[in-house]
Formats: C-alpha cells, sequence, structure tokens
C-alpha cells in the first residue's frame, strides 16, 4: 500500500490519511493483522507532522481498523472491513440533524440550541 498526502486538497492531512488506510482495507491492499509503520515512521516517510500521523491512527483505532498492540506494533484489526462502512461523523450529522428538526419544529431559537448543547456538553461525564 502507498500512501500520497496532497498538501494543496482541502480535506484534512489526517482525513486524506484515515481513508486511503479504509479504502487500502476494502481493496484487500492490507488484511487483517497485517503491520503498520510506526507512527513516526510513517510521518517521516510522508513528510508531515507526527502528530497529524498520530491523529488519524487515534481515529481508525477508535473506528476498529487498526489495533495498537504496545510495543509490538500498530496492526490492521482483524474485523476492520467491516468498520469501513460506518462513517462516524456523517452518521452523527444525521442524528443531530434529526435532534435540532424536532427542537426548532417545539420553536427552539439557534441560540437556546447552542446554550442548551453546550451546558450537556459541559455536564456530560463519561
Amino acid at each position: 500500500m502507498e500512501v500520497t498526502i496532497d498538501i494543496d486538497d482541502p480535506m484534512p492531512l489526517f482525513t486524506q490519511l484515515v481513508e486511503q488506510i479504509k479504502q487500502a482495507v476494502l481493496e484487500e491492499q492490507l488484511a487483517p493483522g497485517d503491520p503498520l509503520p510506526s507512527i513516526r515512521q510513517l510521518a517521516n516517510d510522508l513528510e508531515i507532522n507526527s502528530k497529524t500521523v498520530a491523529k488519524a491512527y487515534r481515529l481508525l483505532e477508535r473506528d476498529s481498523i487498526i489495533q495498537a498492540k504496545g510495543y509490538r506494533g500498530t496492526f490492521v484489526h482483524p474485523e476492520a472491513k467491516q468498520h469501513c462502512d460506518f462513517d462516524l461523523n456523517l452518521w452523527l450529522t444525521e442524528q443531530l440533524t434529526e435532534v435540532i428538526t424536532l427542537v426548532k419544529a417545539k420553536g427552539a431559537t439557534d441560540s437556546e440550541i447552542r446554550i442548551a448543547f453546550n451546558q450537556v456538553m459541559n455536564n456530560y461525564k463519561n
């Protein structure tokens, strides 16, 4: 698998990386259990900041596309292919759109929605 980053693309660099790794999994260029380069190595190869690669890896791990195994490295998750089709950002947008449509239908203003959202987020305990 070859990763290419286009710094002129309006898509954030970490998103480009996430999408290319997901595509490689879907096209079976990366198989379950395949090792991925370390964050530092990939950042050096792509000539980008290691924090950018770390963010992409965190998102991929959150979505069960990859799994970190401590000092042994980072590998393609055994069920990565099944998880590639789920887009958390799209799902989140759909969910919030439904809620906003509902509260606006009840007469809530944009300002009231923002205030309530911030209050909920500030009080949310994981």
